[in-house]
């Protein structure tokens, strides 16, 4: 099995450039899994390159109006503004389909901040980007253990208790996952809106990510409820639009159709 130090470290060569994947409303987080559904041209064209490379897409999410990032064209035609904070991620699984359609099953691994988008001639996007590596500041070590407690407390009360949910979570994030990996699944599973999402991402400093996290948690903003079977593979509770009925958030969320 591979070590999960080694999917989320970059490699050796890596020369701060990456293949942008723009989607709306979608902030990827380091340690969590995201499947995609891969067919326009020119995503085709960059899944093939990272296949034959590094393996490395990362995660960009469009930006909304009343945003300010830099405006960037490609092959002279205007593109899409980003956010400027996005996920790396790493695929670990990819089956391709009929009709040059694919799979993939991609890992975050890092977070960043695009310094500058590069027109390098092929039909995607890429960027030059700045890490940002997580930091555990020295001064509160002492301390981490009871953040990390708080933390979990405050996800655990708004868990919906049915399906052995919170007993299963408790088992998987008491042990020995560090703060940071928690505090990005926590943030990547909750449906926080992309700013609360962006903001939780572009904290490099671990302390400091979890305590905006708990408080996101005990606003009262999230209500989840649980979800069924039958409404994860989509079989029940959807309109004749063809989104789900009834108030509230669900939890576990469904499987991405992205």
């Amino acid at each position: 099995m591979q070590d999960w130090s080694d999917i989320t470290n970059l490699p050796d060569d890596f020369d701060g450039r990456v293949r942008l994947f723009p989607l709306p409303g979608l902030v990827l987080f380091p340690h969590a899994m995201q499947p995609l559904h891969v067919f326009e041209p020119r995503y085709c064209d960059m899944l093939q390159d990272a296949l034959s490379a590094d393996h490395l897409i990362a995660m960009a999410t469009l930006a909304m109006p009343g945003d300010k990032p830099v405006p960037f064209e490609l092959q002279g035609v205007s593109q899409p503004p980003i956010r400027p904070i996005i996920c790396m991620g790493r695929i670990m699984s990819h089956t391709e389909l009929e009709g040059d359609r694919h799979n993939i099953l991609l890992v975050g691994t890092k977070r960043a901040r695009v310094v500058s988008e590069i027109d390098v001639g092929r039909s995607f996007r890429m960027a030059e980007v700045d890490v940002l590596d997580d930091i555990y500041p020295v001064e509160s070590a002492l301390t981490r253990n009871d953040l990390k407690s708080e933390l979990l407390e405050a996800f655990a009360a708004i868990i919906p208790p049915s399906a052995n949910v919170q007993k299963n979570l408790h088992d998987l994030m008491a042990g020995q996952m560090g703060l940071g990996p928690i505090t990005d699944i926590v943030s990547y599973t909750l449906p926080f809106d992309v700013d609360e999402k962006i903001a939780l991402l572009g904290e490099a400093d671990v302390d400091r990510r979890a305590r905006l996290l708990i408080t996101l948690l005990e606003s009262g903003k999230i209500e989840l409820h649980s979800i069924s079977v039958e409404e994860q593979t989509g079989d029940v509770g959807k309109d004749s639009g063809g989104k789900r009925s009834g108030k509230g958030d669900r939890f576990p969320p469904p499987f991405s159709v992205n």
